[in-house]
């Protein structure tokens, strides 16, 4: 095998670890989200916590590679259960904007306080110093993903 292929072949393991821990995540948080919440929900919330605004459906779509029909839908199940607000743009009446509401704020802290069993059981095996260690390789292969899409 060349020096080529080894390479190759060394980030191929390591972005199957990646999506197999997503995978796994993923599905043990389903299991604590509160009752009717579900992961693509959790996910949005998540997103308007961390970095806030209003967006445009077609804008959210985008951030999460999905369609903008799925991201319709994700978001009409926000906004009847008030966790979302969904008003005309100012600027244009034609288009949308999505912003989350104080009870989207609350659902999304509910639902990461609902996490903590299970994160509680990583930091016995997974200590506060591999993960400082681990964030930045992570947090950089996100970006430059990212950058990439």
């Amino acid at each position: 095998m060349s020096q080529r292929e080894d390479q190759a072949h060394l980030y191929f393991r390591l972005f199957t670890e990646i999506h197999i821990i997503a995978q796994l995540s993923g599905n043990r948080l389903e299991r604590v989200l509160p009752e009717g919440m579900s992961r693509a929900q959790f996910g949005v919330l998540s997103h308007f916590v961390r970095l806030g605004g209003a967006w445009s459906p077609g804008r959210l779509a985008r951030a999460f590679q999905v369609t903008k029909g799925a991201m319709t839908n994700t978001l009409q199940r926000l906004e009847a259960q008030r966790f979302v607000r969904i008003e005309a743009d100012k600027a244009d009446a034609r288009a949308k904007l999505v912003e989350i509401t104080e009870a989207g704020k609350r659902a999304y802290e509910q639902a990461v306080r609902a996490t903590g069993a299970t994160l509680a059981e990583l930091g016995s095996q997974i200590t506060p110093a591999d993960v400082k260690s681990a964030l930045p390789f992570l947090e950089n292969t996100r970006k430059i993903l990212d950058e990439r899409r």
